[in-house]
């Protein structure tokens, strides 16, 4: 009875996950280690962003009551415009600069929706990524499945014993580079639509402050 229980915990012990990978050959180790890579890369940008996109919200409506608040014009430029760091005031900023002469507002749209499709260039930075590995993970994991596949034939050609013992190594390690390629591909495909539903939020915001703003501007030249 004893022998059996430990005859079974070494062939647990004999596919956990370090030991699949130590008995992987340098092939499928470089696929687990790129994949690994791979989903920790993932997760670093989308905390980021989610950080980044945080903080862009909150100034974003600080802004907003700022602007809204029944203060003067020249007040606000001194505040926002002068030291622009965020979207709102760089594009509140690239909309002074034409706020001049008779019917300003198209001016100012163009002006102002100009930087507002840069500011959001700049925010959408780290999404790519995000694509590409979702995009490319699971086949980085099926070329590690493939070739680890290949290994387990050749071990029972070289072996001419079909005995699940000699088949189910090679067939774990190809399963665990799968595995790995879901691990990092699921997370990654989350992330990037989370993260850009939520940009485009901020984005039909900073729309909106464009159009009021041009709107603001033709009232004002009238």
């Amino acid at each position: 009875m004893e022998s059996s229980v430990v005859e079974i915990a070494q062939v647990v012990e004999g596919f956990s996950f370090y030991a699949l990978f130590m008995r992987a050959d340098w092939v499928v180790k470089g696929v687990m280690g790129i994949l690994a890579f791979m989903s920790i890369w993932s997760w670093a940008i989308a905390i980021d962003k989610s950080l980044q996109l945080r903080g862009l919200h909150a100034k974003g409506r600080q802004f907003e009551r700022e602007f809204w608040s029944g203060r003067s014009l020249d007040a606000l430029s001194d505040q926002f415009a002068k030291n622009a760091r965020e979207p709102f005031s760089r594009v509140f900023a690239a909309g002074l600069r034409e706020w001049k002469g008779d019917n300003p507002g198209g001016r100012v749209a163009k002006a102002a929706g100009a930087e507002a499709g840069r500011q959001m260039t700049e925010s959408e930075g780290g999404l790519g990524i995000l694509a590409t590995i979702a995009s490319a993970a699971p086949f980085v994991g099926l070329f590690g499945t493939v070739w680890g596949i290949m290994n387990a034939f050749r071990s029972i050609a070289a072996s001419q014993d079909t005995n699940l013992a000699v088949v189910a190594p090679g067939i774990a390690e190809a399963l665990f580079a799968t595995a790995l390629g879901l691990l990092a591909a699921i997370p990654a495909v989350i992330f990037f639509n989370a993260l850009s539903a939520n940009l485009a939020k901020y984005g039909s915001r900073l729309d909106g402050f464009v159009d009021e703003l041009s709107a603001l501007a033709d009232r004002d030249g009238v």
